[in-house]
């Protein structure tokens, strides 16, 4: 049987060792509840396929392991998703060697689906020019999608981070931003001075102040910097529905996310000399590795110009 013929019934419970590792990384890890929900996902598939092939976790060895990364690869899917996939799984088996529910952590060894790195795409700075143009006029929709996009562009910030803004976050006298990242890390980030006059702007009585309802629907909407139309709490949804309208009034459809202008972000300042530490520091990466990645695409960047503009460049292949 595969993957997919036994994914079927979502509300079947996890076996209570999952549940105890759900738990153990809530209370004792602090996962966010977006990583638990996408954890209790990965897990029940991976209990449910194991119950197809009548076996236990307490059976399962490297070979069983194996098996289901091939019955994940036969669903189609990309080999970081399964990689992603595995993650709970490996974590399970993990804690259960810890706590001696079993012998032996059959993931240990497990080699995984070798994940390309990838390049990020970054829009180019004129592109950023013409999205950031984008919102008409002085009314509050117009104020907030501008503060939203001169924010995720000045900044970096992750959609999460953005919609997560409440007003106690901000210092708009020293031009700064308390973001809570990955893990509910807490980083200070700079307000460049485009992006702070976007929200100065936005937060005035012409802006928020025009959305903010009669009557608060939920604890914690009155504090949100970012509103939606009904006076809540922004999500990250209605923020990629911002970028999504912006993004096909200006052409960029198909192109434009919220992490592509983090990318731009990143990529625009290493094109003008920024040190790599500090753009670490800035988008909250936890490893250099990751920030590293940006450096390619300045690298390739010089190599397109240098061989578009050149005069000898052709003559060195």
């Amino acid at each position: 049987m595969t993957v997919d013929e036994v994914d079927l019934p979502q509300r079947q419970s996890l076996p209570l060792e999952a549940e105890d590792l759900l738990t153990w990384l809530t209370a004792e890890r602090g996962r966010s509840a977006n990583t638990i929900i996408a954890y209790r996902r990965d897990l029940r598939r991976y209990t449910q396929w194991l119950n197809a092939e009548d076996r236990t976790l307490a059976e399962v060895t490297e070979q069983d392991l194996v098996a289901y990364v091939h019955a994940l690869q036969d669903l189609g899917l990309a080999p970081a998703s399964v990689t992603r996939s595995l993650v709970p799984v490996r974590a399970l088996h993990r804690f259960l060697a810890w706590e001696g529910a079993a012998s032996v952590d059959p993931g240990a060894d497990l080699e995984l689906p070798r994940v390309p790195r990838g390049v990020p795409k970054a829009l180019s700075e004129a592109e950023i020019m013409l999205l950031l143009a984008s919102p008409q006029g002085d009314g509050a929709i117009a104020q907030r999608d501008r503060a939203i996009l001169e924010v995720l562009y000045g900044t970096g910030l992750r959609v999460s981070e953005l919609v997560g803004l409440s007003m106690g976050d901000l210092d708009l006298d020293d031009a700064l931003i308390r973001a809570f990242g990955k893990g509910a890390k807490e980083r200070i980030v700079p307000l460049g001075n485009h992006a702070g006059r976007a929200l100065v702007t936005w937060l005035g009585p012409g802006g928020r102040g025009q959305l903010v309802p009669a009557q608060w629907a939920r604890r914690g909407d009155a504090e949100a910097v970012f509103l939606n139309a009904r006076g809540g709490r922004l999500t990250r949804q209605g923020a990629w529905d911002v970028l999504r309208r912006h993004g096909l009034r200006v052409g960029l459809q198909g192109r434009l996310s919220p992490h592509v202008l983090r990318h731009s972000c990143a990529t625009h300042m290493l094109d003008h000399g920024a040190d790599i530490r500090a753009v670490q520091e800035l988008l909250g990466h936890a490893s250099i590795s990751t920030t590293q990645l940006y450096t390619l695409v300045a690298k390739e960047r010089l190599w397109e110009v240098y061989r578009s503009s050149h005069p000898r460049a052709l003559a060195e292949r």
